[in-house]
């Protein structure tokens, strides 16, 4: 597998999305092909359990009804481990996998493990993108730099209403 470290390397629309197989917060494994026909919505995040991260995981979960009513699946999805997004979803009632990352080497192939830089000092991380696959599995939509915020889940349902009219 190729490594890819910049935000060039994130599949671009009409391409075939990267494939997976996760854990989530209860242990179960979720690949790509488990949504074949159907739109999922994949969002990387940078941390369990911090405020931007949880604004937004908060925002998909009162969302879920909605995405429900759509046939949309929704995951989230960042290098933690399951323990931790188990704490993560208990903490806040999340009602949907959050997939772990561990190795980032999905992070890697969907291009979000990145080089970030905070007081100085620079570390690799996740960067908080969004991404959309369609029911043939390719990239439909990305937010590359998403919002850390509740309006992000609302943002990504209308552009699916739009598609799914």
């Amino acid at each position: 597998m190729t490594v890819h470290l910049n935000h060039h390397n994130a599949p671009t629309i009409g391409e075939p999305a990267p494939d997976f197989s996760l854990p989530d917060q209860e242990g179960k494994v979720h690949n790509l092909n488990d949504y074949r026909g159907r739109f999922l919505v994949l969002y990387w995040y940078p941390k369990d359990s911090t405020p931007g991260c949880t604004k937004e995981a908060c925002g998909f979960r009162d969302q879920r009804a909605a995405y429900d009513e759509l046939g949309v699946a929704v995951l989230g999805a960042s290098v933690l481990n399951s323990k931790s997004k188990a704490k993560f979803a208990a903490e806040h009632a999340l009602n949907f996998p959050l997939l772990a990352d561990e190795s980032h080497v999905v992070a890697q192939a969907y291009g979000v493990w990145q080089k970030k830089s905070r007081f100085g000092r620079t570390y690799m991380g996740v960067s908080r993108e969004t991404f959309i696959i369609d029911p043939e599995q390719r990239i439909a939509a990305h937010w590359p730099k998403a919002a850390g915020s509740e309006e992000h889940a609302a943002e990504v349902l209308h552009w699916l209403r739009q598609q799914l009219g």
